[in-house]
């Protein structure tokens, strides 16, 4: 009764089956992978003592940025140049804007520096100017934004003065100076002018070291491989049960047989051709 399994239809179904259900398990593994590693980042991340409590050290020793070194204190001693506002960022559920200025360094290299933020927008809006002369910073050390980060704007088409996204590979078309691959933001707050005192912006925590909405989702992509595959297998022996049964059927006479619309099978006997059958009979002798 299963012979049709042999068939050229068949056996492009049957490839399809065994190539996609361990398509499906390993991929369904690879996130569940993803997710544990998460989850043993945050494991790990809630064991260490908070980054920002221990004592700062020169930032040349903490680059690159990584796990380990983000949200460390950073101190970088240099003087500031250009300014800009990174508009549409949040700070305690409010609206506003960073304030960033380019620390350039004894070596040439400039360190972005996030002052403060402020409520409001940054379009046409007057800020503390940074001060002057040679200054050491102590700030939280960040790696640079990327667009999947929070209040990136990747777009584009800001005014002058103004960046979407805090990054050495943004603000290097900005300057005239080679910019690190990191910034720092400052946890004091500096004294404010018409929009009031700028708040110091928080660190946050290294992208993919906690339980986040991210790692929820390779979770659920977990289960979804997972279901693809048994789905897979499911339709598989509905459409061989399926087949099956309809051979049933033709065999016992319970339908009638339609060369055209009945499953293939290899053993069955070829349709006959009423033609032929007309010309036998024609050519029968009468006796």
């Amino acid at each position: 009764m299963y012979r049709f399994l042999l068939t050229p239809r068949w056996w492009g179904i049957n490839l399809f089956v065994v190539l996609a259900i361990p398509f499906c398990v390993f991929m369904g593994t690879w996130q569940l992978g993803r997710f544990e590693d998460r989850v043993q980042s945050h494991e790990q991340a809630e064991k260490q003592p908070d980054p920002s409590t221990r004592a700062a050290e020169p930032l040349e020793e903490l680059l690159p940025v990584d796990k380990v070194t983000s949200g460390r204190p950073a101190v970088a001693t240099g003087t500031y140049a250009d300014q800009f506002l990174v508009p549409g960022r949040k700070l305690d559920d409010r609206q506003g804007f960073y304030v960033l200025n380019m620390l350039r360094t004894d070596g040439g290299k400039a360190l972005p520096v996030v002052r403060g933020w402020l409520p409001g927008s940054a379009t046409g809006a007057r800020v503390p100017a940074a001060p002057e002369g040679e200054v050491t910073v102590t700030g939280d050390l960040q790696a640079s934004e990327n667009s999947r980060s929070d209040g990136v704007n990747a777009r584009g088409g800001l005014p002058g003065g103004q960046v979407g996204m805090i990054s050495a590979a943004t603000l290097v078309n900005l300057v005239p100076y080679d910019v690190y691959d990191a910034w720092v933001t400052l946890p004091e707050a500096e004294a404010g002018g018409t929009g009031g005192a700028m708040k110091p912006v928080p660190a946050a925590a290294p992208e993919g070291s906690g339980l986040d909405l991210k790692a929820f989702q390779n979770l659920g992509y977990t289960g979804e491989w997972f279901v693809f595959a048994g789905f897979v297998l499911f339709m598989w022996f509905r459409l061989v049960r399926r087949e099956a049964e309809a051979l049933r059927d033709i065999e016992l006479g319970l339908v009638p047989v339609d060369p055209a619309a009945a499953p293939e099978d290899p053993a069955a006997p070829a349709p006959e051709d009423p033609a032929s059958s007309d010309r036998d009979a024609a050519n029968t002798p009468v006796r």
